[in-house]
């Protein structure tokens, strides 16, 4: 379908500093990238690109049919690992045990908090988006809650840039970069067209969200954090448009399997291809909904597999940690007794048990915040993303 491209323009370049190289500091002319407003554009996938859209809209309506009503603890477990996943393509990546301190507010490294305020993020845009419509004020806020921990982005959390951004290239001038977004003064009004198209009900479900999450990230509004803010806006278009009531399709896990693909496909999208990055996307979500489906009864298994193992006494400390682990994964020892509603020496035999019996594990040692996981929660997370990863892989 056609699509209007990007326009380019040339702007003066004045650079705040003298550093790089000898290019970087003789730079005067850059180009930009405008893109088109699109509030009143339509678009209706046809061909390959209508099937592929259609089947991706089956495979999430049965993932939150099946499993989303049914299986409680599979939304914050898809939750996570879609920002997990997220965090990753940025390069954050702590991983689960460290990312498990931090859910359970131990002390964590500086990534692990990153992913958690990426957590914090999602949620954020999703129960915004849940109420109807999705403004300016819920992306700032999202925004302000991704940035939180970082000290050095503190300045320019949760509003939009004004300065010159761009995407790769050299640190210092966007010689040579791959991707440079709008000037500033343009992006208020960019992102005010944005949000009209984000707030239609006329348009194909996840074709609005790939082309709101494609003409997002080449807005770029933000100075950092633009990819995780970016991808959030998919699952929160989903959720306006009520295709998701409860799950979140992992998504992020598919861009992460083939970064080099999914940032050529917003490329051809700059090139007036829409359908390019709506076919990837709904391909994508596809493949991440089925393994998703994997997932939920992997883990709708595990309480009978941990019962079978640690042959609880009815009415137990054990049993009931065991039966609030799905819920609760990842807990302290204060998280523990509220579950198990006995004493801290039983609680504390409950959890030592438990974990030597294989089923849960020690994240922390700190005498003062113990922390502990369920190994086989973790181990599916990784699962998770491992067969998203495979069967994108597989199709390409």
């Amino acid at each position: 379908m056609n699509w209007p491209p990007h326009r380019v323009e040339e702007r003066t370049w004045i650079p705040r500093q003298r550093q790089g190289s000898r290019a970087d500091r003789t730079l005067d002319q850059i180009k930009v990238s405008i893109p088109p407003r699109i509030s009143e554009l339509d678009y209706d996938p046809t061909g390959p690109v209508a099937r592929a859209h259609e089947n991706a809209l089956i495979a999430i309506a049965r993932l939150e049919a099946g499993f989303g009503e049914h299986l409680v603890p599979l939304a914050d477990f898809l939750l996570r690992s879609e920002s997990v996943a997220s965090s990753k393509i940025e390069h954050i990546d702590a991983g689960w045990r460290a990312f498990g301190k931090a859910i359970a507010g131990g002390k964590a490294s500086e990534e692990a908090k990153a992913q958690l305020a990426a957590v914090k993020a999602l949620i954020s845009m999703v129960d915004a988006a849940g109420s109807g419509t999705v403004a300016l004020a819920d992306l700032l806020t999202a925004h302000r809650l991704l940035m939180a921990t970082d000290y050095y982005t503190a300045r320019d959390a949760g509003q939009l840039r004004d300065v010159q951004n761009w995407i790769g290239g050299s640190d210092y001038t966007p010689i040579d970069a791959a991707h440079v977004p709008p000037p500033p003064e343009s992006v208020p009004e960019l992102m005010e067209d944005l949000l009209v198209f984000v707030n239609r009900s006329d348009l194909p479900i996840l074709a609005q969200a790939a082309i709101t999450h494609a003409q997002f990230e080449s807005i770029h509004p933000f100075t950092d954090g633009n990819g995780r803010i970016g991808r959030a806006l998919i699952s929160a278009v989903l959720r306006r448009r009520r295709l998701t009531r409860r799950v979140t399709v992992p998504l992020a896990s598919v861009m992460l399997a083939d970064t080099r693909r999914y940032f050529m496909h917003l490329n051809h999208f700059r090139d007036g291809q829409a359908d390019s990055f709506v076919e990837y996307l709904a391909i994508g979500a596809i493949h991440a909904s089925e393994a998703a489906q994997d997932s939920a009864l992997a883990l709708a298994e595990l309480p009978a597999r941990w019962h079978d193992i640690a042959r609880p006494r009815t009415n137990s400390a054990d049993e009931a940690i065991l039966g609030a682990l799905l819920e609760t994964p990842i807990l302290n020892a204060d998280t523990a007794q509220q579950i198990a509603g006995t004493t801290d020496g039983s609680t504390y035999r409950a959890l030592g048990r438990l974990t030597n019996a294989g089923i849960l594990e020690v994240l922390s040692e700190s005498k003062r915040n113990r922390i502990w996981a369920a190994t086989d929660v973790l181990a599916e997370l990784d699962a998770l993303s491992t067969s998203i990863g495979r069967r994108t892989t597989a199709h390409l």
